[in-house]
């Protein structure tokens, strides 16, 4: 415990999955905190939770004066700004390019890219006065690969949060503030069931069943969960990290690191027996 003593962290999509377990690790860490989301009881109830030491704040990511809102907010309440988190998202339209309709396009961009655009944008000048600060963006390895995600739109987001995290990381490096990704594998949230239409509160009851679905998809075997998640970001956080910037941390398990072994010995039983039989 202590790794983050002395630190302020604005963390967005903090009501629920990631941003909440976040949150609670933060704390449990030593930040104080501001955190956001469009779920006020939820907010509220999670503030009350986790003390004096948090603050919650109703915000709508993809508006910038409320984005600038709550990053002054911390400044003002902590006099400081030392973290960032960037992790407010949602699923995106799913299905083939033929079929995309650009309303939604427009607004899964603007929650998904725009966000983050505007959380970097407002957080600079303080971190940069500090000399000091560290901003996490939530990416995704369906940013890195395609068909990783079961929405097309998705997957060209998070590439786009990726590559302009990095682009950041250049600029903002140079005044000692760190910009670095984080890119998820498949963690047992309620996005899922969103992405497939469930309403926010089925879609918050199916982590279980994604723990399930998702524990032999990776050589690691169980499925992510929102810790594996926090506790890199408490990483990337932390002066521990004090010399990354600019980088991607994928957390997946190695699903994306090619073929599970067991699956591949399976390929050669099969070509050994069709061998066999054409023998």
């Amino acid at each position: 415990m202590g790794r983050l003593d002395g630190k302020v962290a604005v963390i967005t999509g903090a009501t629920s999955g990631i941003g909440l377990r976040t949150a609670e690790v933060f704390v449990a860490e030593g930040a104080k905190i501001v955190i956001a989301g469009r779920r006020i009881p939820e907010g509220e109830a999670l503030a009350k939770q986790l003390g004096a030491n948090c603050l919650f704040r109703q915000t709508d990511v993809t508006v910038e004066a409320q984005m600038q809102a709550l990053i002054a907010l911390a400044v003002d309440k902590f006099g400081r700004i030392d973290c960032l988190f960037n992790n407010a998202g949602g699923p995106a339209q799913t299905g083939g390019i033929e079929g995309l309709e650009v309303e939604r396009f427009d607004a899964a961009m603007a929650t998904l890219v725009r966000s983050v655009m505007l959380g970097m944008k407002h957080a600079a000048p303080f971190m940069k006065k500090q000399g000091s600060g560290s901003i996490i963006n939530n990416g995704s390895i369906a940013g890195r690969l395609a068909g990783f995600s079961s929405s097309l739109v998705y997957g060209a987001a998070k590439a786009a949060v990726i590559h302009l995290t990095k682009c950041v990381a250049m600029e903002l490096g140079e005044s000692n503030v760190r910009v670095n990704s984080i890119s998820p594998g498949a963690i047992a949230t309620g996005i899922f069931g969103k992405a497939l239409g469930l309403s926010t509160e089925a879609a918050e009851k199916t982590p279980a069943v994604m723990r399930d679905v998702y524990k032999t998809a990776q050589p690691i075997p169980r499925a992510g969960i929102p810790d594996d998640i926090a506790h890199a970001a408490v990483f990337l956080a932390s002066d521990e990290s004090g010399f990354i910037n600019g980088h991607d941390l994928v957390i997946d398990g190695a699903i994306t690191g090619g073929r599970n072994w067991s699956q591949q010995q399976q390929g050669l039983a099969a070509l050994r027996n069709a061998f066999d039989q054409g023998a």
